[in-house]
């Protein structure tokens, strides 16, 4: 698909007469791509480092056993002190701070502990699409990653969107949680009859 976009600019330029924009186009965009990524670099370095301090301190466990009653009540299949469910509330707890890179792993882990706790089968339970929507959708009390792009391109307060990304974030996390038990429910009636 890229390949066709790439394809159908260079077709673009070229009837339009535009080909030295395009490529001087190209050149800026791959320097401001490195710029870019090397600033990103520095601030994930920074709430990486934040995050260890948090799980050195102990702070991650303790976010985490707040966050267990209510993860309780998604997951009622997982022993609560099983380590799939633990590495559950370590990836939510990852992905409230806004640290998505610390977070994938840690999804990775639970996925794989989710998926041995219950018998290894073939199809997504219910557990591994609340999951994975946990992990893609979730809430995030510090977007790191936004409030560092923003400040890359001089935003004057790069944390005011954080309202916003509550907000967006909770209907799109409790929007997802309605059609996964909707879905499921569907499926569950499907396999009785």
């Amino acid at each position: 698909m890229i390949v066709l976009f790439l394809a159908l600019s260079l077709i673009c330029a070229a009837a339009t007469g535009n080909v030295s924009e395009l490529s001087s186009s190209v050149v800026s965009s791959c320097e401001e791509a490195v710029s870019l990524f090397l600033s990103l670099l520095g601030i994930m370095a920074f709430w990486g480092g934040i995050m260890n301090i948090a799980k050195s301190s102990g702070l991650t466990l303790k976010i985490s056993k707040l966050l267990s009653p209510l993860l309780g009540l998604l997951f009622k299949g997982i022993d609560k002190t099983s380590s799939a469910f633990s590495a559950i509330t370590l990836n939510v707890t990852a992905n409230l701070l806004g640290l998505g890179n610390a977070a994938t792993p840690l999804g990775i882990s639970a996925m794989k502990e989710l998926k041995s706790e219950e018998g290894g089968k073939e199809k997504a339970t219910k557990s591994i699409a609340l999951l994975t929507l946990l992990n893609t959708a979730s809430i995030q009390i510090i977007p790191t990653t936004i409030a560092a792009i923003r400040s890359k391109y001089g935003s004057e307060n790069p944390m005011e969107i954080i309202p916003a990304v509550l907000l967006t974030s909770a209907l799109s996390l409790g929007t997802g949680i309605v059609f996964i038990n909707l879905f499921y429910i569907k499926r569950n009636r499907n396999e009785r009859n």
